[in-house]
């Protein structure tokens, strides 16, 4: 069990820890959920190059579904629930916000900016949330929470400024 920063062995020590870290990104000493967030864009790219819906939405299941255990594991092992190191639950909440958001940059720049704000800001009941569930499952549902502000923010705009 480690309690500060997980180093480079920590991160290869177990698939788990692959995962829950992002491939590496959770390893950033400033803003590790900010470089997390990052690593859905290359993802997304395959994904809109490939994929139809279908294999999007199952794309997303299995992300979030595989970062439940990893996130659970991970944490588990660092001795802190949902350590900052944990970016998993970015990835995969960005990833479903990018589904809707759709491939125009703009909207991508935008969705990010949002999203990134609320997952920082934690407004109710984000906040609630992440302090009430220390379990794989909650570590992600936060971000979920801020997906869907950041969805509802990027509808509220769509429909008033057509953007």
């Amino acid at each position: 069990m480690t309690r500060g920063a997980p180093s480079l062995a920590f991160l290869f020590g177990h698939p788990a820890h692959f995962i829950a870290l992002g491939f590496g990104a959770g390893l950033a000493r400033i803003a590790p959920g900010t470089f997390g967030t990052l690593v859905a864009f290359p993802i997304a790219w395959v994904l809109y190059r490939y994929a139809d819906t279908t294999a999007w939405l199952v794309a997303i299941a299995a992300i979030s579904l595989i970062g439940v255990w990893a996130a659970h594991v991970t944490g588990r092992n660092l001795g802190i629930a949902d350590h900052g190191s944990i970016v998993i639950d970015e990835i995969a909440a960005f990833l479903f916000v990018l589904f809707f958001a759709g491939p125009d940059l703009t909207r991508m720049v935008i969705a990010f900016a949002l999203f990134r704000a609320f997952d920082i800001v934690k407004p109710p009941p984000i906040r609630q949330v992440d302090a009430a569930f220390k379990h794989g499952a909650g570590v992600m549902a936060d971000d979920y929470i801020a997906a869907g502000y950041t969805l509802l923010v990027l509808a509220v705009g769509q429909r008033l400024f057509g953007a």
